[in-house]
């Protein structure tokens, strides 16, 4: 394999510049059809999008492909990807295929599948069918003219899901009084996330509820939660929700208009799991980038923190190793997995919602259990991925930057999955120290690997 492209989370990049071409879309609909064909008739792909623009380009290229390998196609249109997690499992298909890039602006986009069961795909499953697809001497063993698969839309797909979410909320229980501010991002959830929490009851302020192609994650979403935090203190709600564009994360506000991370909220989630017995080996799975507050926080009340590379896929592998039943990202990805096999933006507020609602307490007296460490995130841009251990000047700076941060602090340093950007992570109980050690990388970075 001359090059991996796919990362973290799938295929991404910008519309019409590789890989994000539409003959090469058309290329992994034709590889992964046969690859999950595997020579029998007629398998069944499920495919939905987010609100790009682009996603009719790659949707239809997709469609191509699959149908020329012989499979099925079912179209759901734009819907979030956890959703295309549970229907791929529901309705039986072979592959779910979601068509976003996320938290990206709207000339980006991206390619992810989901196995039968609603995993995302291993990395040399991944592999495999980017070799297929990248490979001009593929052989693709077409069906005879006969069996070419047939392409269908599924009206009821929206309303499954729903009926899915409202399942994971106990049935005695309702959001009756519970004013929410939703920020949708002008993403995938527009319609649905909306809906979910009506019928439960709740009174909903909505916010990026009007998708134009153009506007997805456009200063609005969980990469922006000061609008939400604004209306929320505006209209007096309960609690404020940021989803992003394809709404597997989750980004919470307060009713005072404090913002919540990941972190705070598995701290929550965790204790409320473990107090209920409900958090096998009392295990919360999170990545190298979560706070070392909430590994701190774990081991005080008798858990563990167990942390994986950054992506939620890893996160849910090491789940299903272990037998976890909570992770999650600091960014907001968070997986229920009684619920849900991937991360579920909706699935999470709703468990935070029920929190609320059994104790009969306002979040801010619930949340706010870790008080995250000092932590430093910049990104820098690069033309090539060297590894760092093999660039001295950058060995001996986080050398030097560890001795200095000695036991309470921490260095990371990653390249993105899905950008051209390598990140530098500083983490310390010194905010200044982590300011001004982080600063030191990025220069440092900068000047070796240009």
């Amino acid at each position: 394999m001359a090059r991996r492209i796919f990362g973290t989370d799938g295929l991404r990049g910008q519309v019409n510049i590789f890989p994000m071409l539409p003959e090469l879309a058309l290329r992994l609909g034709l590889a992964a059809g046969q690859y999950f064909r595997n020579g029998k008739k007629h398998h069944r792909v499920l495919i939905g999008k987010d609100t790009r623009i682009s996603g009719y380009i790659f949707e239809s290229a997709l469609t191509s492909g699959f149908c020329s390998a012989g499979m099925d196609v079912l179209l759901v249109g734009p819907m979030p990807t956890p959703a295309i997690s549970y229907l791929t499992r529901s309705m039986r298909a072979d592959l779910g295929v979601v068509i976003s890039a996320s938290h990206n602006p709207f000339m980006d986009n991206g390619i992810k599948f989901f196995d039968r069961n609603g995993f995302k795909l291993p990395d040399d499953v991944e592999d495999t069918i980017s070799d297929m697809m990248l490979d001009p001497s593929t052989n693709w063993e077409y069906p005879a003219p006969e069996d070419v698969g047939r392409a269908a839309r599924i009206a009821d797909s929206t309303g499954r899901y729903i009926v899915s979410l409202k399942y994971s909320f106990p049935q005695h229980l309702t959001l009756d009084g519970v004013k929410i501010v939703l920020d949708c991002a002008n993403g995938a959830t527009y319609k649905v996330a909306p809906r979910v929490f009506e019928e439960l009851g709740a009174e909903v302020v909505k916010m990026g509820v009007e998708p134009n192609g153009l506007n997805i994650n456009d200063k609005c979403g969980s990469l922006y939660p000061e609008g939400v935090a604004a209306r929320v203190r505006e209209t007096g709600a309960d609690i404020g929700l940021a989803l992003d564009g394809d709404g597997d994360r989750l980004i919470v506000v307060d009713e005072q208009g404090r913002i919540l991370d990941g972190d705070q909220i598995m701290a929550l989630c965790a204790m409320d799991m473990m107090s209920r017995g409900a958090l096998p080996g009392n295990t919360l799975v999170a990545t190298v980038m979560s706070n070392m507050a909430l590994e701190a926080f774990m081991k005080e009340h008798g858990g563990r923190l167990l942390r994986t590379a950054v992506g939620d896929r890893y996160v849910v592998e090491a789940m299903r190793r272990e037998g976890a039943m909570l992770g999650g990202e600091q960014s907001g990805h968070l997986i229920f997995m009684e619920h849900s096999t991937t991360g579920d933006g909706i699935l999470a507020a709703l468990q935070l919602l029920r929190l609320m609602v059994e104790k009969d307490r306002p979040l801010s007296e619930l949340a706010h259990l870790v008080e995250p460490y000092p932590q430093k995130l910049r990104n820098v841009h690069v033309e090539r991925k060297i590894p760092f251990d093999s660039v001295p000047a950058v060995v001996e700076a986080v050398a030097a930057a560890e001795r200095e941060l000695g036991q309470h602090g921490r260095v990371l340093l990653r390249y993105s999955g899905t950008e051209s950007v390598a990140r530098v992570m500083v983490e310390g109980r010194d905010a200044a120290q982590v300011e001004r050690l982080t600063e030191e990388l990025v220069n440092v970075l900068r000047e070796s690997l240009r």
